[in-house]
């Protein structure tokens, strides 16, 4: 999918059609989720800090927190389509998949480009997002060829194309080279796919290791025998903030554990299992890690024993130095879960660290005046579903938009106007049948990612 995260906001507001839109932490250490096309001209990209890309930009950039429900919906949908066409998916992320479609064995290159041109338009009719589809003879190939399809493309590469593009990409396209292996390689005067080709596979093991480098060595010279399998279960789901400012006392982390391992909690109760082993952890100033785990007699789902548990494994920030991420993972999952057999024991420390009061600082960006916040989804009784598209001195803004709609009009209300109301987020989509058969499915959550 093409900036999947951007895209799916330009989808569900239609008024950001055509505008350079940042997703990601809005505070001063946010991170770019993603970055539309009209800002990635402007060198903004996925991974950048927040101010650096918005700097880039300028005051045409329309800067948004994650929707992670309504991005979690919108790939449902994208891969629940692309199944259709191609039963079995190998999923890499929301908006990345492999497949290996049992019609194409043995196609020609010409079959190829027109199954994977069906595919985009089946995407394009069912969601209203674009694909970029990228084909070749492994997984390696296809990757790069979907890379080099964006945006709104399509690339298949043939055999007797394969070295000739290999050679000349700098090694840092293969699949597996990352920062350390890339800085190793240009060390040693090999800066292209085809140079580390060249090499012979003890030479590949000596540089990037016994196992990995005559693995990487292969891929390089396009070799790549893969099976596309279905990706197995989690085996670890989790949650997890970076604070605006560093948290300097355990009442400040006890007060912020909560709202993490909430989220955490409703991601596993999507997941449909519970949870024996419970982690959490702190991140420091000086940026180091610090992970405790404490593993149950049982797998539960229960909420309140999971965050007990939580937050009996907090270290003092005056032992250890300042936290500035905090997160909540649970492990350990099981199909087999049994209610807590002393639950107000289990609750017991949680119920306390409850009752502090104290104040900690809001993660990432603080709601307005109002309690709105810039991107919080709204309803009104009378002029439907909207998003906050400006907050502050008493007043909010409000876009009345979806995706069925088309640009909406902006109307202004007092902050604390009776008739505003949040809004579930999925509803911005505007998937009626689609939506009611998943919620029939499965419960819909409230989970709103904030970065």
């Amino acid at each position: 999918m093409d900036a999947f995260f951007a895209s799916v906001e330009q989808l569900t507001r239609p008024t950001l059609r055509g505008r350079p839109v940042l997703v990601g932490g809005l505070g001063g250490r946010g991170v770019v989720a993603g970055a539309s096309y009209e800002a990635r001209v402007f060198g903004a990209r996925s991974a950048m800090p927040m101010h650096q890309a918005r700097r880039m930009v300028g005051v045409s950039a329309v800067v948004l927190p994650p929707r992670g429900v309504v991005y979690g919906v919108a790939s449902r949908r994208v891969l629940d389509t692309v199944r259709a066409m191609v039963p079995v998916l190998e999923q890499l992320s929301f908006d990345e998949a492999f497949g290996e479609p049992a019609e194409l064995v043995g196609a020609s290159a010409a079959d190829v480009e027109e199954f994977a041109e069906m595919l985009r338009l089946r995407v394009r009719e069912e969601t209203g997002l674009v694909a970029s589809v990228g084909a070749g003879s492994g997984k390696q190939i296809a990757k790069i060829a979907s890379d080099l399809a964006k945006p709104d493309g399509l690339r298949v590469v043939r055999r007797d194309e394969e070295r000739t593009l290999l050679d000349g990409l700098p090694v840092r396209r293969l699949w597996g080279i990352g920062p350390v292996a890339e800085d190793k390689l240009h060390r040693l005067g090999i800066e292209t796919v085809g140079q580390l080709a060249a090499l012979s596979d003890t030479e590949a093991a000596s540089i990037l290791g016994a196992t990995i480098g005559p693995a990487l060595h292969r891929l390089a010279r396009g070799i790549d025998d893969r099976p596309v399998v279905e990706r197995a279960e989690a085996k670890q789901i989790s949650a997890e903030s970076t604070f605006p400012a560093d948290l300097t006392t355990i009442e400040q982390l006890r007060d912020a554990i909560g709202p993490i391992a909430e989220h955490a909690h409703r991601r596993l109760e999507r997941d449909g299992r519970g949870a024996r082993t419970v982690t959490v952890k702190l991140k420091r100033s000086d940026m180091t890690t610090l992970t405790r785990s404490a593993t149950l007699p049982y797998a539960t789902g229960d909420p309140g024993t999971l965050a007990a548990t939580a937050h009996r494994l907090l270290l003092d920030p005056r032992e250890v130095g300042p936290i500035r991420l905090l997160g909540v993972g649970f492990s350990g999952l099981s199909d087999v879960r049994q209610e807590s057999l002393f639950p107000d024991l289990d609750h017991m420390e949680g119920a306390v660290a409850d009752t502090l009061d104290t104040h900690v600082p809001v993660p990432e960006a603080a709601p307005e005046a109002g309690g709105w916040r810039i991107g919080d989804d709204v309803s009104h009784s009378g002029l439907g579903h909207g998003w906050v598209q400006g907050a502050g001195h008493g007043v909010v803004s409000v876009r009345f938009e979806t995706r069925g709609t088309g640009p909406g009009v902006m109307r202004t209300f007092p902050a604390d106007n009776p008739e505003l109301l949040k809004a579930n987020p999925v509803d911005s989509l505007a998937w009626g049948d689609y939506l009611d058969d998943l919620a029939r499915s499965a419960p819909p959550s409230d989970d709103v990612d904030h970065g």
